[in-house]
């Protein structure tokens, strides 16, 4: 997830760069040069534009000279096809996303947050790579959490046709998503689910749709999102996660940490960042210290699995995380203790048939 921001506007046909004054934006996992007249906060009946952001930053980064070496093989030559066949951009945009200007820029601004620019293409690559991971070690769905204009379902499903490949998002950039999935070749192992977590809970969902299986080992990917949600809807995410789960699943996600005064950490520029992301309308509202990481997953359902990092550095204002789902076994009345009922709201929605999930 990030902020929707975009570098032009169009004029008589021709791309003009604006500026002004509170357009300079930010965001975990990519750099974004807002030059808009708007905050980019979700609209009911618009597909998001951060969404659309984050995919015109990863062809700008993809034209950057060794991020081939980094993205997983065809990410930007896919999502540069998907903007254009949905219609969320125009070939021309697409085309001056790529340049050699538009790197430049990126680069220009890296001061702020050294090294974020190239850490987008290593959040992708690591993504990628759980997903693959999981299906080595027997996983049969994926599940993709705010996906916006992600190819990584489009690409594997074919690679792998046993297992099934969802995403949710919402509504109105779903069905656009769906628009140019349609146009560049429909996967019969893919699902887009069109839908307002904030409305509906993401258990919920699944538990009406026929092709999930919720106790089949899954891999979910929450890539750049967690950071904008509050506290107590991480905590629930995360326990609602571990309910749609089966043994053997894991979560792969990105997170910010907590730095001494308790709020997101970003670095020397922290306060311009955390003011720049409030002003927007998309503030960083959950952060986590990462040796507090383990106990706040294992209270989740989950394990951190730091093995399965694969790294314990920073990317750009973002750490790599993995859990996996945690063996809890019923009590002798069947039913999961009073005191973990109370701490994983969501393992109420549990059947008494089932005997653990983990």
């Amino acid at each position: 997830m990030s902020l929707d921001t975009t570098l032009f506007s169009r004029t008589n046909q021709k791309v003009v760069e604006v500026l002004p004054l509170n357009s300079l934006i930010i965001c975990p996992g990519h750099l974004s040069f807002t030059f808009c007249f708007e905050e980019d906060t979700m609209r009911q009946d618009k597909p998001s534009r951060t969404a659309y952001k984050v995919a015109l930053n990863v062809v700008t980064l993809g034209a950057k000279p060794g991020m081939d070496r980094v993205f997983p093989p065809g990410t930007v030559q896919a999502t540069e096809k998907l903007l254009v066949a949905s219609g969320a951009a125009e070939a021309r945009t697409v085309r001056w996303s790529r340049s050699q200007r538009m790197v430049a820029v990126y680069k220009a601004f890296d001061w702020m947050l050294p090294g974020q620019f190239e850490a987008f293409a290593h959040r992708k690559a690591f993504c990628e790579r759980q997903v693959r991971d999981g299906i080595g070690a027997g996983a049969t769905q994926i599940l993709v959490l705010g996906a916006g204009y992600d190819t990584m379902g489009w690409r594997l499903a074919p690679e792998f046709p046993g297992v099934k490949f969802f995403e949710i998002d919402h509504p109105a950039t779903a069905r656009l998503k769906a628009k140019g999935i349609d146009a560049m070749g429909q996967r019969d192992n893919l699902h887009l689910l069109a839908e307002d977590l904030g409305k509906r809970k993401l258990a919920d969902v699944l538990k009406t749709d026929e092709s999930w299986d919720q106790s089949a080992r899954t891999v979910i990917v929450a890539e750049g999102l967690v950071m904008y949600l509050p506290p107590e809807a991480v905590r629930d995410l995360f326990s609602q996660c571990a309910v749609i789960a089966g043994l053997g699943s894991r979560i792969a996600f990105t997170y910010i940490p907590t730095g001494a005064d308790g709020q997101p950490d970003a670095g020397r520029w922290t306060g311009l960042m955390l003011w720049l992301q409030k002003v927007v309308g998309e503030p960083w509202t959950w952060s986590i210290r990462p040796e507090e990481l383990g106990l706040f997953l294992e209270e989740s359902g989950w394990t951190n699995a730091l093995a399965l990092v694969g790294t314990t550095r920073k990317h750009g204002v973002e750490f790599f995380a993995v859990g996996t789902k945690r063996t809890m076994r019923l009590s002798e009345n069947g039913y999961f203790s009073q005191s973990l009922r109370q701490a994983h709201p969501a393992w109420r929605d549990l059947k008494s048939s089932m005997y653990s999930c983990g």
